[in-house]
């Protein structure tokens, strides 16, 4: 049984490591998707993930997949794509266009679950300067990006997508080389994200990198 968060009181979430084993790492239901409430979720280890009509659902999986930018691997093919300057990569441009083009559904990859509330509240982040998106441009066509959510030195991925072979990686790739962040947060592992050198790491290494980059974390329980 998972608690319910009420809407009502001011944000609030539970000690992470009451997370259920199965499914992994749902922790709570209810409460918002304002930016208070998603700020504190974040800097907690915690996100929303939830379809169309269901109750928001909050999740911290445990372990959790994480990228350390200087751990980024580059094939010899995105090197090689890189010195082309095919494309041209830019940030917090097309924020609207990015998350629009990750909630279209794609064979095979992860989109469906950025319903029109999510949409909404990561709208709502972008503009208050907490979400941000990096864009992959042929001309003046956006063929791939990603967007997430940046708290101190660690940004929080969400999704990408990928119109042209991979458009996405050299977004991942500037991000990781921008030198800003210490630590990106992958939530979930994925073949993809291995192969350009996400690794695994538990929950407490995860909370401590999140004290220690993100600020205290600040929830009430903790854990």
């Amino acid at each position: 049984m998972i608690p319910w968060l009420d809407s009502a009181l001011k944000p609030h979430c539970p000690a992470t490591s009451t997370a259920l084993a199965e499914p992994a790492g749902l922790l709570a239901a209810g409460g918002q998707l304002g930016v208070d409430w998603l700020l504190l979720a974040y800097r907690n280890g915690i996100f929303p993930w939830f379809n169309e009509g269901e109750p928001i659902l909050w999740w911290s999986p445990a372990p959790r997949t994480v990228l350390y930018p200087a751990h980024f691997h580059a094939s010899r093919s995105l090197r090689k794509l890189e010195r082309q300057a095919r494309y041209q990569i830019t940030e917090d441009q097309r924020f609207d266009a990015v998350i629009a083009a990750c909630a279209a559904a794609r064979a095979g990859q992860r989109g469906t679950w950025i319903n029109s509330q999510m949409i909404d509240a990561y709208g709502r982040m972008h503009r208050a300067g907490h979400a941000h998106s990096i864009e992959c441009l042929e001309g003046d066509e956006l063929v791939g990006g990603l967007y997430g959510i940046a708290i101190g030195r660690v940004f929080f991925g969400e999704s990408m997508f990928s119109l042209r072979d991979n458009a996405s990686k050299l977004c991942l790739r500037h991000l990781a080389g921008c030198g800003r962040y210490k630590l990106i947060d992958c939530q979930l592992p994925t073949p993809h994200l291995r192969s350009l050198g996400a690794v695994e790491i538990s929950r407490e290494s995860f909370r401590a990198a999140l004290a220690r980059w993100t600020g205290p974390v600040d929830s009430g329980p903790t854990g």
